[in-house]
């Protein structure tokens, strides 16, 4: 039987919040080693930077491909688990 759509995934916004995995220091990071600037299209599963907890290093991996609005976390900032990082406008 079809469960029907995912709660929240039939929304008409086209932004998306991509948040902490991990408790730590977030550090950004672009593919190619930069810092990003807040212009970059970033495809889904994209890593935009790392969170940087007691003996682990998480990648801060974005579910959906679209446009980098904008970062919400700063270089150096502790972040907790779940904590918006990032914003982009799906493409």
């Amino acid at each position: 039987m079809d469960a029907g759509p995912i709660n929240g995934e039939t929304l008409a916004v086209p932004e998306r919040m991509i948040v902490a995995p991990a408790v730590g220091v977030f550090r950004p990071l672009a593919e190619d080693g930069r810092d990003f600037d807040g212009s970059e299209v970033i495809t889904a599963g994209q890593a935009i930077g790392v969170v940087e907890g007691p003996g682990a290093s998480t990648p801060v991996r974005s579910p959906f491909g679209g446009a980098l609005v904008g970062m919400l976390a700063r270089t150096g900032e502790r972040v907790r688990e779940g904590q918006p990082i990032a914003w982009l406008r799906l493409s």
